[in-house]
């Protein structure tokens, strides 16, 4: 009974674990440990209640666990990833690859709490209640790492776009050669 209806999340949870750990591999590892977790333990999931919510659960609390334990093991280094996509060309808008480069830098810079919140509320349009359920906090921290998360975002879009203006202007004189 559960097993078909997972399927109808597995493209939302490969979003978020993709946002979460910017690395594909990793990302679907994530994802296939939350699935094997939810498939084992479903005796624990009430039918009536939010599967979405139950299965996002599950899959921050491993990632979580993940972190941690990074982190027990001195493996703090790999925690942080360059967030190009491998293998894909430049595409033909630039301007909107760079705004995509600032804003997944400008994402991993501000704390994974606020990171997390904004990919559960923005990306994955939850409810605030569904994210506070999600993420094991009272509704109240959801609505302040929220805030707090789109102001730092906010601040950092601003800097990269001044900082962006304020780069030198391409060599005018120099010779273009045919």
């Amino acid at each position: 009974m559960l097993q078909p209806a997972l399927t109808d999340h597995i493209g939302a949870l490969r979003r978020y674990a993709r946002a979460l750990l910017s690395d594909r591999m990793e990302a679907e590892d994530l994802v296939q440990d939350c699935l094997t977790r939810a498939l084992s333990r479903a005796h624990l999931w009430r039918p009536g209640t939010d599967l979405r919510a139950w299965l996002f659960t599950i899959l921050h609390n491993i990632h979580v666990n993940n972190v941690r334990s990074r982190l027990a093991h001195g493996a703090a280094e790999d925690l942080t990833f360059e967030r190009t996509p491998p293998g894909i060309a430049a595409p033909p808008d630039q301007d909107a690859r760079l705004e995509l480069r600032d804003l997944s830098r400008a994402l991993d810079s501000i704390p994974e709490e606020q990171r997390q919140v904004l990919l559960l509320v923005g990306m994955e349009g939850m409810s605030y209640e569904e994210a506070a359920r999600a993420s094991g906090v009272p509704i109240g921290t959801i609505m302040s790492r929220l805030a707090r998360g789109r102001d730092a975002l906010r601040r950092r879009m601003k800097f990269s776009e001044s900082a962006r203006a304020a780069a030198p202007a391409p060599l005018r004189h120099l010779r273009r050669v045919r």
